[in-house]
Parts: C-alpha cells; structure tokens; sequence
C-alpha cells in the first residue's frame, strides 16, 4: 500500500499513466481490428525514411510540444494561460511566407528574399507578440486570460491583411525543409528535441527555474526577496511568443503556405492540455517540463487514435475539453482533501476493524 501510494505521488505518475492507458486502447482496438497487437509500436523503413504509428506521434506533436515548452512557463510564473499561441502561430506563418513570396503575391516557387529573412521574420513576430502580452501580464496586471485575448481575436485577422487576404503558396524546397526531411528522420522532431535541450539546460543549470516557481508561488515574497518579478514574467511570455514562432514556422512548412484561418487553430487548447496532463498546476508555482513534453506527445496520441476511432477533427476537442476538465478537477484542492479525508476514514475503520 504504502509502495503504491509512492508511485501514485511521483510527479510524472499522471502523465505517464495517461499515455500507457492511450497505448492501451491502441493495442485494443488492433487486436478487435484482426491486425498484430503491437502495431502501434512497429517502426519500418519506407522510401529511405522511418515510418510508423510512433514517429506519425513525434512528428505531428512536435509544434504542440514546442507551444507546450512555452505555456509551461507561463502557467507557473502567472498562474494564468496563454490562450493566444495557436493565432500567434498563424500570424508568424503569415508574416514569414509574405515575406518569402512577396507581399500580394499568392503562389510563388522562387523565394523574394533569402530563406533566412523568413525564418528570422517568423521567430521574430512570434517574440513581438509574447512581448506584447508580457508587458500587459507583467507591468500593466492585466488578467493573463484577459491580455491574451487580444491577440487570440486579433492575430488571425492580422495575418490574413499581411496576407492581402490569400492564401500563399511558397512551393520552394528549401523552405520545406523545416516540415520535411532531415535524413530519415522528420525535422520537426529534431527541432523540438534541440527546443527542449536548450530549455532543459537553462532551467537546470542556471537559477532561472528556481526563480519562476518562486514568482509563481508568491510575486510579491519574490520582489521583496530581490527577483524582478515582473520581468521575469515578461520572460516566459516572451519565450512562449517565441515557441509560437518557431511552431507556426513549422506548421507553414509543413503544408509549404500560410492558411491563417487553419493553422494552429485549437493549439492552445492542446498547450494547456499539455501542461495540465503533464502533471502542473493551472494555478502557478511548481512545474515539471518533463511531464509537460510527455504531455504534448499524449495529446498528439489521443488525436490520433481518436482519428482511428473514427472521431472527426471537429468533435475531437469535445473529448479533449472533456479530459481537461477530469485533469483539472482531480488537481482541485477540495478533490484531493476530499480523497485525503476518504483514505483517512478507510485507514480508521480499518484500523478499528482489526481491534
């Protein structure tokens, strides 16, 4: 009992429960379906680059695992939510193939300007845009729901004016690149694994982690303890406007266009599923970027199988709100007393039953 309970307490018990009960499902649904049990996990070759179930979850996760990276930070410095990522996304996708295509020009195959002059466009409206809900969060306390919905109305509408209303095609194979092929394996995992590492090495090697659970905990303590808090809150918006850059960038590639009505829409709820699922509280303070990344990937996860299950894209985020609300409802602090007082009342009549 006592060993259960341990592992129960562990930090990533939630997520990691949650992806293995998605395997799960996965094996079932396999085995109903009269294919190998272990289809899920089966990994091949295919025209010179890896193909299966568990790299189609990699790839396609990896701009929510990015946007995960981000909202983390946030959430446990505001103990609010970004819910503009996924319309920042969009904008830095449209701001980066209008720029690579030429303003007013719908479908091009020659690059405008060099490659790099997207790229740098699109990290760069990304960071503008988490600037600009950092200084309304950080100096100004606006309400963190209330400063992102700003942009989460405004950043699709701007995209589509840098857009003159079109959709761009940029059909360039450089510019592919970032939502294609590096070898055999899918780049986009490897910019999500460099995203992490950077992130990972400066949360443990510096004290800037320490820092924003302590603004998290409690900004004013902070302040009066030495930390900026307000700039420190202002950074982890600006990082997570950064991850919407580099995910919108990807996302734009992946298609080779900037549709700014389609991409990153319902992103933000996946973000904040992430971070919820990884095991973090909504309400700020302590954070583990580990159970966020598994988090990110459980999502990508349950979209697919639920795809598989023969779920709709629009009537999957029913399920994933639904499972949101389960995540948060178990991390309430009246549920846990709840469970406290209901584990104290069973050791009891154990107790009295064994006199």
């Amino acid at each position: 009992m006592n060993r259960l309970k341990k592992i129960t307490g562990m930090s990533l018990f939630l997520p990691i429960f949650c992806m293995l009960l998605v395997m799960a499902v996965n094996i079932v649904y396999d085995v109903s379906s009269g294919n190998f049990a272990f289809n899920f996990f089966t990994i091949s070759v295919r025209n010179g680059v890896l193909y299966g179930r568990l790299i189609d979850i990699l790839n396609r996760g990896s701009e929510v695992t990015i946007l995960a990276i981000g909202m983390t930070l946030v959430v446990s410095a505001s103990a609010g939510t970004d819910i503009s990522v996924g319309s920042v996304m969009s904008l830095a996708a449209s701001f980066c193939c209008m720029l690579l295509a030429g303003y007013g020009v719908s479908s091009t195959n020659d690059l405008a300007v060099p490659l790099v002059v997207g790229v740098l466009g699109a990290i760069l409206m990304g960071c503008l845009c988490g600037a600009f809900n950092g200084f309304l969060v950080a100096y100004l306390n606006v309400q963190p729901m209330v400063a992102t919905l700003i942009l989460f109305s405004a950043a699709r509408a701007i995209g589509l004016l840098l857009c003159n209303n079109l959709i761009v095609y940029v059909r360039n194979e450089s510019f592919q690149f970032f939502g294609g092929y590096l070898g055999f394996l899918p780049t986009p995992i490897v910019i999500a694994a460099v995203c992490i590492a950077i992130v990972a090495v400066l949360l443990k090697k510096t004290a800037l982690g320490l820092y924003i659970q302590s603004v998290g905990i409690n900004k004013k303590a902070s302040r009066i303890a030495g930390l900026n808090s307000a700039r420190i809150i202002f950074l982890c918006y600006l990082v997570c406007g950064l991850a919407a850059g580099i995910a919108g960038l990807m996302a734009s590639s992946r298609i080779s266009s900037a549709d700014s009505n389609n991409i990153g829409l319902n992103y933000e709820l996946d973000a904040i599923l992430a971070v919820a699922l990884g095991g973090n509280s909504l309400g700020g303070g302590k954070f583990n970027l580990a159970g966020s990344i598994i988090g990110a990937y459980t999502i990508q996860a349950i979209s697919i199988t639920l795809y598989a299950l023969g779920v709709s894209t629009e009537q999957a985020p029913v399920y994933k709100a639904i499972i949101v609300i389960l995540i948060v409802t178990i991390q309430a602090p009246p549920f846990k007393a709840w469970i406290k007082r209901l584990n104290a009342k069973r050791a009891l009549e154990k107790g009295g039953a064994t006199a």
